[in-house]
């Protein structure tokens, strides 16, 4: 396992798949390291790539009020982070080849913050990280135990903006981190 310094100098240069040709910026991920609630999306879409942070544009104003609505915020108290960490063109889902290619540095930036929950923000970490067949309509806010971790999907937020419909299941999923943070962390409300 890489420490923090040697594992994003390594990311920012990576050139593992053909991602790494169009990217402006690398986007690494952001957030405290030794968050217990880490949160998960696919890939930067176009404001991620030209700013190098992950959920910057309006589906990034949207996490931060969703998460502010449960006092969380990526300053305070959770680290957030995608599968892959270029843009795919046109904000296509990433395919499993670039995933592959990615998700070594996503795993050793979940073991250097060990955290005690992570939320899939849609469907494609879903089905990455909780279950290959994961369904987010149906799935959504449901608890799986993995490895000793909390896990649970919630709609990505650009999801959400392109059919507000599902902002009361969001709510409900929100309220039901907010009582597993309760549950099983130890600071993330101090």
């Amino acid at each position: 396992m890489l420490d923090w310094t040697e594992l994003e100098a390594q990311c920012l240069s990576c050139q593992r798949c053909a991602l790494a040709d169009a990217r402006h910026h690398v986007v690494f991920g952001v957030g405290v390291r030794d968050a217990e609630v880490m949160l998960i999306g696919e890939g930067p879409g176009e404001n991620e790539d030209l700013q190098g942070q992950p959920f910057v544009g309006r589906g990034g104003q949207l996490l931060d009020e969703m998460l502010e609505l449960i006092d969380l915020s990526r300053e305070k108290n959770v680290y957030i982070a995608n599968i892959v960490k270029c843009r795919p063109p046109h904000n296509r889902d990433p395919l499993n080849t670039e995933q592959d290619a990615c998700i070594d540095y996503l795993r050793n930036q979940v073991a250097l913050i060990r955290p005690r929950i992570i939320v899939c923000l849609g469907r494609i970490a879903a089905m990455r990280l909780i279950k290959p067949d994961f369904k987010i309509t149906r799935e959504h806010g449901l608890w799986f135990e993995k490895s000793g971790v909390s896990m649970m999907a919630m709609f990505h937020p650009a999801a959400i903006l392109r059919d507000p419909s599902r902002r009361p299941d969001t709510f409900m999923d929100l309220k039901s981190l907010q009582a597993k943070i309760r549950e099983v962390c130890t600071h993330t409300y101090q």
